[in-house]
């Protein structure tokens, strides 16, 4: 498996080493002891299976209390993954990551606590799993907007195309305004 540093160090992308011969595939999509040699936490309590039509986007969601850090990657379609630096001490602080994951490049992308996540489906649908750090707490769950300007996130939407939003996400706290961590 190969990790590469995004432009945010802490996020990283990860390729597996894909087998392929006349049946099919074959690849480790997570192994505790390279996840752990990479500064990826090896200990996951929940797993998550998201999916979507296209020109949907989810998120851009966070905690405030058991923040998840995220292990990301569709097995079907195609989506552009994004996470945002909400460490307010940090030096990438609003800086925000994008990443085409989808089934054919088999690409996942680690996302650490302290980071909101969401991402844009490309492909007719995708299917989304990842693995979380903590478990869901809708208590503690908050939505930095998706289109905040503060933050300005380059979505590859077609030219002056609206993404499909839940009520939740279309409603997202400007960045100025977000709980965030320190």
């Amino acid at each position: 498996m190969i990790f590469s540093p995004t432009a945010i160090s802490d996020v990283i992308l990860l390729e597996p080493h894909v087998l392929c011969d006349v049946r099919g595939i074959f690849m480790e999509t997570f192994r505790a002891d390279k996840m752990s040699s990479a500064g990826i936490p090896s200990h996951f309590v929940q797993d998550n299976h998201s999916g979507s039509h296209r020109n949907v986007l989810r998120g851009l969601h966070y905690q405030i209390h058991q923040p998840q850090g995220k292990l990301v990657r569709a097995v079907t379609g195609e989506v552009f993954d994004v996470a945002v630096d909400l460490r307010r001490r940090s030096a990438t602080f609003s800086r925000w990551v994008g990443v085409t994951l989808s089934a054919e490049n088999k690409k996942m992308l680690w996302v650490p606590p302290g980071f909101a996540h969401g991402f844009l489906v490309l492909s007719e649908w995708a299917d989304v799993l990842y693995k979380t750090t903590d478990y869901y707490a809708p208590e503690s769950e908050r939505t930095l907007l998706w289109s905040d300007p503060a933050v300005g996130i380059v979505w590859p939407l077609p030219s002056g195309g609206v993404p499909i939003l839940s009520s939740k996400d279309s409603s997202g706290a400007r960045i100025e305004r977000t709980e965030v961590y320190l």
